[in-house]
């Protein structure tokens, strides 16, 4: 009261001009108008606009009559509003058109009262704002509370919730602009003196009145946000504990929302905070995030004064320090945004200084109301919309144990924060798992129940960690103690909340991430608790790998890593489920496997990635792997042709390891189907004889061309220009009526090329490499095209060695099955196309030798392909072993012997060790043909005497060879299938007497008896 009398006297002196216009009798006449409503002199009744002048006299000259003046106002300006809302009904009636009835006439004569009552105020309030600012703010806001309440059904009134349309509609309204205005005036005088007043009338009318008074909220917050912002905290913060603070630290979150009801103002903080959130989120982060700081910090001394803000003063008190942390608690669990808003950055403030003052100020509580404000900050954290991560990793890193050992009794400084940590954590994994588990099903079983209680419940915590899938995975991968132990729990209930995606999401990326078995093991144990709940989540993780490497989101290190692991995980079935027992990861294996052969068509152009990591891991992942059921041809070719590609390169890396998975696979696709075995015999044929490939088998590297430059660095640069010197030429010879074509030779500036030297291979890996490709062709061909055995078979045969077949041997033993007669076809059919390509197949029968004499370029052709592969003769053993196919090479077998004949009958040389090569390819092909049964034992074994013959007589005994070839041409329909041993022969009993072929035989023997005497018995009928 002594600030209201004090206005009084300074309002006196302001007003003593006024004064002295009015004597007592008129001023006393006045009040008496003012109480009774009828004019002194006239008798009459005053109306509303007489009325309210008499008020506004009286407020200008006497003082002591404010109070039942402004009171009085109250029904003026409710008046005013009435009539303003009905005019606006009225004319949204008559189609937007304005009337001239009544409301109108009364509206525009209470207008002028309005402005006189608005101008009256602020005089006084700028005058004396001691004394007008706090009465004037107090009528001003609870009559715009009243106001807004009373005439909120009005048919011209926005809904509450539409809060731009309301705020529209009251400031165009003289009486509510005016009443905003005095209000407004009144904040800005007080903010200096006596923030609080204001601030608080504020918060009772928000109380009362919400929320149809949450415009002039948002209105004084726009005006004023730092002052209103860090004045309603600090009121809230007076109100919280002044309601009782002890009783609100024992609430959890689910009577967070019923202590709005014992705590009134706390609401109305949260409403205006929330409405100032659109377009000053910034100031409230700040000032939230000012008073955790300034709660912690230690008091100001006494004689400091508050803080520059205006706050308050409540760093002062002891008491509300202690219940600011509380108190901001309890606001974030009222208002999911003020919660959004520092959720993010509150993790920044928890430094270690600052945890050990929160472990001092939480010491001196109860262990009940620790327990409720860790229960209340675990639900703050599931329902924070933004932060998640920070907050996760700050809980990770502080409840992990330390790594340092401490010597000494003396614990850590922070291990009780460590556990506090620690128990938080188990906490919030805890309820996040009540949440995830508890939700209700999508599909309701009861159709009476409501479509809200059937919707999956939302926690904004696992949403926003859904974008952080992949460091979650890296964090977990890490093994370090408690910690993946937690994240592989939290990733769990995530894939278990997210769905099928998020579960691929989380499956793929460990996949991806694991650098070892230990870390690939975590993979199963997520898929275990999920595959009960999630079907079909193995096939989603594999095509989800597939499409980053569609998109080549990694890079080779880590795409070489992602294949070992589906590798691993697929071999898992075979070796890891039998001998650890776990029929979880066995059903994950073979899952995973069925996975990755629906997508081999993906996987296999990694075979010829130029990386050799990425190669190796793929050849290792598509060996173990089954082949789908059913395969497109196009597909199978492509698989086909890479694994073959993948073959030779492996060849040429000499990669023991990387050799056999290539094997293994080539034998798993020919066992797959005969348009598998056909094409991947084709290609190892065509793959060894290409001239890339033939160094890898002793081959003779072609010469290169005459129009090949050399490489700058191998030859000097002479500096001559080729242009300057033929020009001299060109006028020193006549080339007169011709164009010039006579040019010095060599690269222009270079000089002559360096004369062609071929490199020298080294014959150990050459011959490593012929047992190889005749291991894995030996494989092929056994295994029958698509038999159910093939893949049973192939893997034992893998796993003996590289090839395991040495040059001098014959290249079919008795412990492997015999050769399938249709591959062996398929690999002379690929020999002819190769060799001779314009030769028909039809071309089996042999012509008398003269006829050799027309085919002279053919033959040579094909004595030169034998000289510059050495790999052919190999083959054609290969094919003889799968009789009766070496009658489709007929064409070749003549055309080597031909030449052979021709060099022999040629050949002045004393003994035929002068010509190696003919003498050995002699040999070995009467050996083919014999092995092949071209060729009866007597004529198949002359090859033994060859070493011991001069050329005449090695050219006499090849004629007999051809002529019986002659007579006896090799047709398939000579052979006979024997089903106890699985394979063709050939009866030479049916082709007549063979003695007549073998006379000029034993004219040799009988002329070389001393030396060839005991080979005698070999030639014998």
């Amino acid at each position: 009261m002594s600030a209201i009398f004090e206005g009084d006297a300074i309002q006196k002196s302001h007003c003593h001009t006024s004064l002295n216009n009015y004597s007592p009798q008129e001023l006393a006449l006045e009040i008496k108008a003012f109480i009774s409503g009828v004019d002194q002199t006239q008798g009459r009744k005053l109306n509303v606009r007489d009325h309210a002048r008499c008020a506004v006299r009286l407020l200008r000259t006497v003082p002591a009559c404010r109070g039942a003046v402004l009171e009085h106002l109250r029904g003026v300006y409710d008046e005013y509003v009435a009539f303003f809302l009905q005019d606006l009904e009225a004319e949204g009636e008559n189609g937007g058109t304005s009337t001239s009835g009544v409301g109108s006439t009364s509206v525009s004569n209470l207008e002028d009262v309005i402005k006189e009552v608005h101008a009256v105020l602020s005089e006084f309030i700028k005058l004396s704002p001691k004394a007008w600012a706090p009465l004037v703010s107090t009528w001003a806001v609870d009559l715009l509370g009243q106001l807004s309440s009373k005439h909120a059904g009005r048919r011209a009134a926005p809904h509450s919730s539409s809060l731009n349309e309301l705020l529209q509609l009251w400031m165009s309204c003289a009486a509510t602009r005016s009443l905003m205005e005095c209000y407004s005036q009144c904040l800005a005088a007080m903010l200096a003196w006596c923030p609080d007043a204001c601030v608080d009338a504020l918060l009772d009318t928000s109380v009362q009145h919400s929320p149809h008074f949450d415009w002039v909220v948002a209105h004084i917050g726009s005006a004023f946000p730092g002052t209103i912002i860090s004045r309603v905290l600090a009121c809230g913060l007076k109100d919280f504990y002044a309601h009782g603070y002890s009783s609100a630290e024992k609430v959890n979150q689910q009577q967070a929302i019923e202590k709005s009801c014992r705590v009134p103002k706390i609401g109305s903080v949260v409403g205006i905070l929330g409405h100032l959130a659109s377009r000053h989120s910034d100031s409230i982060k700040k000032e939230l995030l000012r008073m955790f700081q300034d709660s912690l910090s230690p008091p100001p001394p006494q004689n400091v004064p508050p803080h520059s803000s205006g706050a308050g003063g409540w760093e002062n008190s002891p008491h509300l320090r202690r219940a600011t942390v509380p108190f901001l608690l309890q606001l974030a669990a009222l208002s999911p945004t003020l919660l959004g808003a520092v959720s993010a950055e509150l993790v920044e403030f928890l430094r270690p200084p600052v945890l050990v003052q929160l472990q001092a100020q939480f010491q001196a509580l109860p262990r009940e109301e620790v327990e409720n404000m860790l229960g209340l900050a675990v639900h703050l954290i599931s329902q924070s919309p933004s932060g998640g991560a920070r907050v996760l990793k700050f809980l990770a890193d502080t409840a992990t144990p330390s790594s340092v050992i401490i010597s000494g009794p003396t614990p850590s400084p922070h291990d009780s924060i460590r556990e506090a940590c620690d128990r938080l954590l188990q906490m919030l994994l805890l309820h996040l798992h009540k949440l995830v588990y508890n939700r209700p099903e999508s599909d309701e079983s009861f159709p009476q129940s409501s479509a809200a209680s059937a919707m999956p419940q939302v926690i904004p915590f696992l949403d926003e960690l859904q974008g952080h899938i992949s460091d979650l995975c890296a964090e977990t991968l890490r093994l370090e103690r408690k910690r993946h132990l937690w994240l592989h729990q939290l990733l769990c209930l995530l894939s278990v909340y997210g769905g099928p995606s998020v579960a691929t999401e989380a499956l793929c990326q460990l996949f991806t991430q694991a650098r070892n078995p230990e870390e690939l093991a975590l993979a199963s144990q997520l898929y275990t608790p999920l595959s009960t709940s999630l079907s079909g989540l193995l096939p989603s993780t594999v095509a989800r790998c597939v499409a980053q490497i569609h998109t080549q989101t990694l890079d080779n290190k880590e795409l070489a890593q992602l294949l070992n692991n589906l590798a691993i995980a697929v071999q898992s079935q075979e070796n890891g489920g039998a001998t650890t027992g776990s029929s979880a990861q066995s059903s994950m294996a073979a899952q995973v496997r069925v996975a990755v052969s629906s997508h081999l068509q993906d996987f296999c152009p990694l075979l010829l990635h130029g990386d050799n990591m990425v190669s190796k891991a793929a050849v290792r992942l598509l060996s173990c792997s089954q082949l789908p059921r059913a395969c497109s041809p196009a597909h199978l070719l492509m698989i086909c042709r890479s694994a073959v590609s993948h073959f030779f390169v492996c060849l040429r890396l000499v990669g023991e390891e990387e050799v056999s998975y290539s094997m293994r696979l080539l034998s798993r696709l020919a066992a797959y189907s005969p348009l598998a075995l056909k094409a991947v015999l084709q290609q190892l044929v065509e793959g060894a004889l290409h001239k890339g490939n033939r160094d890898l088998f002793g081959g003779v590297q072609e010469k290169p061309g005459d129009d090949t430059t050399q490489s700058p660095n191998l030859v000097p640069d002479l500096g001559i220009s080729l242009l300057d010197v033929n020009c001299k030429f060109g006028t020193s010879v006549n080339f007169s009526g011709n164009v010039w074509s006579v040019f010095h030779a060599g690269v222009i500036g270079k000089g002559l090329k360096p004369p062609y030297t071929p490199s020298q291979p080294d014959p150990d890996r050459i011959n490593q490499n012929m047992q190889t490709l005749f291991a894995v062709m030996v494989q092929c061909c056994s295994s029958g095209g698509g038999s159910p055995s093939g893949n049973a078979r192939n893997d034992s045969a893998v796993g003996t060695s590289n090839g395991g077949f040495p040059a001098s041997e014959p290249l079919i033993s008795d412990q492997l099955p015999p050769i399938n007669a249709e591959a062996a076809k398929v690999i002379a059919v690929t020999l002819v196309e190769n060799i001779c390509p314009d030769v028909a197949n039809g071309e089996l029968s042999w012509p008398p030798e003269e006829h050799s004499k027309t085919t002279v370029e053919r033959d040579i052709h094909i004595r030169r392909c034998f000289e510059s592969n050495p790999v052919l003769f190999h083959l054609l053993r290969v094919v003889a072993a799968g009789r009766p196919a070496l009658c489709y090479c007929s064409v070749i077998l003549r055309g080597l012997l031909s030449t052979l004949l021709a060099h022999w009958e040629s050949s002045r040389e004393p003994a035929v060790s002068d010509s190696p090569w003919h003498l050995e390819t002699s040999c070995l092909l009467v050996s083919c043909m014999g092995e092949g049964q071209l060729l009866p034992p007597v004529l198949s074994n002359i090859h033994e005497v060859f070493p011991h013959l001069s050329p005449f007589e090695v050219r006499l005994l090849l004629l007999g060879v051809w002529e019986y070839m002659r007579g006896n041409s090799p047709m398939p329909q000579k052979f006979t299938f024997c089903a106890d041993q699985g394979l063709f022969f050939r009866d030479f009993s049916r082709d007549g007497d063979v003695a007549r072929y073998i006379a000029p035989i034993h004219s040799v023997l009988h002329k070389n008896i001393d030396r060839l005497g005991h080979l005698c018995w070999r030639f014998q009928v």
